[in-house]
């Protein structure tokens, strides 16, 4: 898909990976809706590629379906939308201090895999009203999972079993919404120099990129941007994940 002139909405675009893909779509053309909870960090990053910033809780029906609605309204119906909106939360099943608290199990599950499917499910509708395009297509959707999703460290049961479910759902998502020309594909990240990254000390970033097989190093956001806009460009790539982790496999711990 050429996406110069399209709409296109990315979830968690205000930084790190999403921000990264939020810019390359609006370098290639596209109108850019900017969805994220960071008010500022999202305003200043819409200003700076010429797009939009909306608010939204990709985990809440109602603040995904009024997002949605503004951002046809403002830019037209999306033609892309890339799901990079999700958090980390670390426990271990049982503890000195107990069971893993279900409340905190429940809300990584809520916004890293219930809050990739809303927004699925409002942009391909958006995306089904749209007039196709070359070759029948009508959209293209990118989710974000995680190689924890394959191997998941101690503590990350809550993390891996979200991202597992976003890793589950792309083939039969994209087998449903194959008949309307859209496709979706996932990518599921290794070690990213993303903000909670960051906040790691020098060292700390380091020693962690030294387990990459090659390029030892933390991935950069510019990379899983590159990838996301290949995934759009390449008509033949559907219901397919892809590990974009320099050949890593994580260690238990």
């Amino acid at each position: 898909m050429d996406v110069k002139g399209q709409a296109a909405i990315v979830t968690g675009g205000a930084s790190g990976l999403g921000g990264a893909t939020a810019s390359a779509l609006a370098a290639a053309g596209a109108k850019v809706a900017i969805f994220d909870l960071q008010e500022e960090l999202g305003q200043k990053k819409a200003a700076e590629i010429g797009g939009v910033f909306v608010k939204c809780n990709v985990a809440d029906a109602a603040s995904a379906e009024a997002a949605v609605k503004t951002a046809v309204e403002k830019l037209g119906a999306p033609r892309v939308a890339v799901n990079c909106a999700g958090i980390g939360r670390a426990a271990r099943t049982i503890s000195k201090n107990g069971p893993h608290a279900l409340e905190m199990f429940a809300q990584v599950i809520n916004v890293n895999l219930i809050g990739t499917f809303n927004l699925i499910r409002l942009a391909s509708w958006e995306m089904s009203k749209a007039e196709p395009l070359a070759g029948g297509e009508r959209g293209v959707i990118v989710n974000t999972a995680s190689v924890a999703a394959f191997d998941g460290q101690i503590g990350q049961a809550a993390y891996s079993a979200s991202k597992g479910g976003v890793v589950g759902m792309t083939l039969p998502i994209a087998r449903d919404l194959a008949s309307i020309g859209v496709r979706v594909c996932t990518i599921a990240p290794g070690l990213f120099l993303t903000p909670m990254m960051m906040g790691l000390s020098e060292e700390a970033q380091k020693s962690l990129g030294a387990q990459v097989p090659f390029p030892s190093r933390l991935g950069d956001p510019s990379e899983y941007a590159a990838l996301a806009m290949h995934i759009v460009q390449n008509a033949m790539l559907n219901g397919e994940v892809i590990r974009l982790d320099g050949a890593i496999r994580m260690a238990p711990k």
